[in-house]
């Protein structure tokens, strides 16, 4: 219902780029942004999502139960997802994402974040988009992978092509 309402709604549609007219998002274009999570951002997350699982803070007990270390939040990385769609087409509304947890992250870890686009449709003025999302540890490692849909204002995807 709430795909539906957002598609057939009347939310106006943003320019987000400076227009070229032929460059439109199409299937199999990747959207990347890659980051290294700190203690201040795990320590942060617990405080607003309530989660003070001590795997996260004591690197003791980590190393017990079987890690390295103190690990980062699983649902933390998966933001990358909709940081990096949001990043490329402001106003886009996240709908859905399917996660699988493949490998843990560390504090410290870089983490490479990517979205390629599965599919496209258009209806009233806006895109239905369909993301294959993973993310790579320090380069090598899959750790993290799924899908994600997002509706994106009609004029957002003019002015993409290459997005490396």
């Amino acid at each position: 219902m709430l795909i539906r309402s957002l598609l057939f709604g009347s939310v106006p549609p943003l320019r987000c780029f400076s227009s070229s007219a032929h460059n439109i998002l199409k299937t199999g274009d990747i959207l990347k942004e890659t980051r290294v999570f700190t203690d201040e951002d795990v320590l942060e997350y617990s405080k607003v999502s309530h989660d003070s699982n001590p795997l996260h803070f004591n690197s003791e007990l980590a190393r017990k139960a079987g890690f390295e270390d103190r690990l980062v939040h699983g649902m933390l990385v998966a933001a990358l997802f909709p940081r990096i769609i949001s990043s490329h087409f402001p106003g886009a509304v996240y709908v859905s994402q399917s996660l699988n947890f493949r490998l843990p992250i560390y504090i410290g870890d870089k983490v490479s974040g990517e979205v390629q686009v599965i599919s496209l449709k258009e209806n009233k003025k806006k895109y239905l988009v369909k993301f294959k999302t993973k993310c790579i540890r320090n380069d090598e490692l899959l750790v993290l992978d799924g899908e994600a849909m997002a509706i994106l204002p009609s004029l957002a995807v003019e002015g993409v092509r290459s997005l490396d």
